[in-house]
């Protein structure tokens, strides 16, 4: 069975915009898991343009509660900074089951590329051993047809997260066999290496289906930036319909006053 964890990073997003504490990242993950979600993914960033440190302590107690997986993705090489402690210190803070290395530098507005192991590989190792003697299971962002996945097995990861952005975009315009196929051959290839498969990004209702019909034995799927703005939609008629049967309701309560 594949498993789905919720991205929760959207509604720190709108909270964030405007101050205060609405809408509550914490409700809305509690929500999640309320209609069956399996698990919680945040991606905490350096500059704290959505998920902070604190709404990462306060969803690993949720997580805990409520005896399911939190998994925190980052990039592992971003120093330290006001406010920021650094992903392994946010890791040791909230012990996650699932930490999920990510390359991506503080000015990119998404995560658009996996490593390169060639270049990243040893200095993933120390971090990959740091975060196991936490206790967190570790993943690895990959880009689907990339090199190096016997690196990846060799320093002790335990999964590896295929981008599947470029498939997203490839299915919207009507053609992801070319996509889908890389997706594949990576799958499987970290699978006879011993490693599990997860895969996030721009997966959505609309594409999940075709890409877990052809990619063999994921494990995990992390989903946010659409499934939060098809909840939008999904919900936006029952939302504005309860303030309407509150208006109905002055207004005869007010009648009935007069």
């Amino acid at each position: 069975m594949t498993l789905l964890s919720v991205n929760v990073n959207k509604i720190a997003v709108l909270r964030n915009s405007r101050g205060g504490s609405e809408p509550d990242v914490v409700r809305a993950a509690r929500t999640c898991l309320y209609a069956g979600a399996h698990g919680i993914t945040v991606h905490p960033r350096p500059d704290q343009r959505h998920i902070r440190p604190d709404d990462v302590l306060a969803l690993a107690a949720l997580a805990d509660e409520s005896g399911v997986e939190l998994n925190i993705e980052g990039n592992p090489f971003a120093p330290p900074r006001d406010g920021y402690p650094g992903f392994l210190a946010l890791c040791d803070a909230a012990r996650p089951a699932q930490a999920t290395l990510v390359p991506d530098g503080d000015g990119q507005i998404t995560s658009d590329h996996g490593f390169d192991f060639a270049r990243d590989g040893e200095r993933l190792a120390p971090l990959v051993a740091e975060l196991k003697a936490l206790g967190c299971r570790v993943s690895l962002f990959v880009d689907a047809g990339c090199d190096g996945l016997e690196t990846a097995a060799k320093i002790g990861a335990d999964r590896i997260e295929i981008y599947t952005g470029p498939f997203a975009e490839a299915a919207a315009r009507g053609d992801a066999s070319i996509e889908l196929g890389r997706c594949v051959r990576t799958a499987r290839e970290a699978q006879a290496l011993g490693l599990g498969v997860n895969a996030g990004h721009d997966l959505s209702q609309g594409n999940l289906e075709e890409f877990l019909e052809n990619v063999p034995d994921v494990l995990e799927v992390s989903i946010g930036h659409a499934l939060i703005g098809e909840a939008l939609y999904a919900g936006l008629q029952r939302t504005v319909q309860a303030y309407l049967a509150i208006l109905d309701d002055a207004t005869a309560a007010a009648e009935h006053r007069r």
